[in-house]
């Protein structure tokens, strides 16, 4: 099927179809594995843009998937309508009522700088170059989790427009059972054009990360496992296994180097934290130690994440906890010794106020674990098969129930509604079904059943 210029929708954005100037900029997404090949990809600038595309969509029978950075891409758009959001990137922020309210293109970078300055924070991710809405909609497990739970469980409203193309908002007073599915269950009953959630009063934390080396990633491990199982809800953690490239932007310890880097978060005086450390910077000697008091505008030196777009491939399950015997295991199939294409494997530590229920219920899964554990691969065609061998084997674990819609990478349909238990996926679904009777946003992360 082709697109005829005169019969694409009408929107004050621009509208691009295969061989325009402009169209490959436009579909382009953060994980550069995946190649988006859309018949046409609105860059809407406003949710009416959004409304008339979906209509549009609509009336001639398309699928819509829905784009704002491209961390989240888990397999190509082929065919259909994209809708690219980035466009709509407002943030505005409510100090009184310690609220923000952000468009669909928003990064987490913009709110973070704009809550700042009010001395207030948000349940931002790893990185803040990842966009807000797709990140919360998933469920959201940030560096501040253990103290405040998920980001979809601050959601105070939702503007979104459904598959016939009307523009709603939602919240626990107005079509409360669409309030509970979208947040957690992604993107699959419309295209969130706006999004209001609280902040917290962190001005900043002590936090950041320690680099031991790969040799030492046993006793490092070991040493997590018996220190994160103690640990106050005030305190975040996660470690991980990196396989770092040979770049010359990376300090020299590091460069082409196999570490083990505990990253850490904690909402408590530096005195504190620095006891509560001492066991983890007793297991290993460190390359880095770079630990100390943040404002919370450098939170992205907790994780360290790539900014430059990168292919990658990744995949995660949920532990009830973190035995001697998973930790071996892990050390085992993707240890130091062991040569295999894997950018990272982390474990990060879940409980706290992730595992509570939030004030307005939602769809968000994975409440009971205390443990996640989580692998990225490079995204390249020929490695595929043996990434995702490697994969396997490392996630071979004493796995719990469930998992986390955001960790669930290129799962299929079925290991996808998995996540949920049973009475969450029933509802989940006949949801879908009510607002979406003909699966028009079958993109991503899909739930098919």
């Amino acid at each position: 099927m082709t697109i005829a210029r005169i019969d694409l929708p009408a929107t004050a954005g621009p509208v691009f179809v295969p061989g325009d100037e402009g169209y490959a900029a436009e579909v382009a997404s953060w994980n550069v594995a995946h190649r988006h090949e859309p018949l046409a990809v609105v860059g809407a600038t406003s949710a009416q843009d959004v409304a008339a595309a979906v209509r549009w969509a609509g009336a001639h029978g398309l699928p819509v998937a829905v784009q704002a950075t491209g961390h989240g891409a888990v397999r190509p758009v082929t065919g259909g309508l994209l809708i690219s959001t980035r466009r709509m990137s407002t943030v505005s922020v409510d100090p009184a009522a310690r609220t923000a309210r952000v468009g669909a293109g928003a990064r987490w970078s913009q709110v973070v700088e704009a809550a700042a300055v009010h001395g207030l924070a948000p349940l931002n991710g790893s990185s803040s170059h990842v966009g807000v809405v797709g990140y919360t909609l998933g469920g959201g497990a940030g560096p501040l989790g253990r103290r405040y739970g998920f980001a979809a469980d601050h959601v105070r409203c939702v503007e979104i427009v459904t598959a016939d193309g009307a523009l709603r908002t939602v919240d626990a007073d107005h079509e409360a059972d669409l309030f509970w599915a979208v947040r957690g269950g992604k993107g699959n009953f419309g295209v969130v054009t706006e999004i209001e959630f609280g902040l917290f009063e962190v001005p900043g934390f002590f936090g950041g990360g320690i680099y031991f080396p790969g040799t030492h990633a046993a006793e490092v491990l070991h040493a997590y496992r018996a220190w994160s199982a103690g640990l106050p809800e005030e305190m975040s953690s996660s470690v991980a296994l990196l396989r770092l490239p040979p770049l010359p932007q990376l300090p020299e310890p590091l460069r082409g180097a196999y570490v083990a880097h505990l990253r850490v978060a904690y909402l408590g005086t530096p005195e504190d934290g620095d006891k509560l450390l001492a066991p983890m910077r007793a297991a290993a000697p460190a390359l880095i130690d770079d630990v100390s008091w943040l404002p919370y505008s450098a939170v992205d030196a907790v994780h360290r994440d790539p900014v430059d777009p990168m292919p990658s491939r990744d995949r995660g399950v949920l532990l009830g906890e973190l035995t001697a015997r998973t930790v071996e295991h892990v050390l085992e199939v993707a240890g130091p010794q062991v040569d295999v294409p894997l950018i990272m494997v982390e474990v990060r530590h879940l409980g706290g106020a992730f595992a509570r229920p939030p004030a307005v219920p939602n769809a968000v899964s994975g409440r009971g674990a205390q443990y996640s554990l989580f692998v990225i691969g490079p995204g390249l065609p020929e490695l595929t098969p043996v990434v995702d061998a490697v994969t396997d084997r490392v996630l071979a674990v004493e796995t719990m129930p469930g998992g986390l819609i955001n960790f669930s990478g290129h799962a299929g349909p079925e290991a996808l509604l998995a996540n949920w238990a049973p009475a969450d996926r029933d509802r989940l679904l006949r949801i879908k079904h009510s607002y979406d009777p003909t699966n028009v946003f079958s993109g991503g992360q899909a739930l098919v059943g």
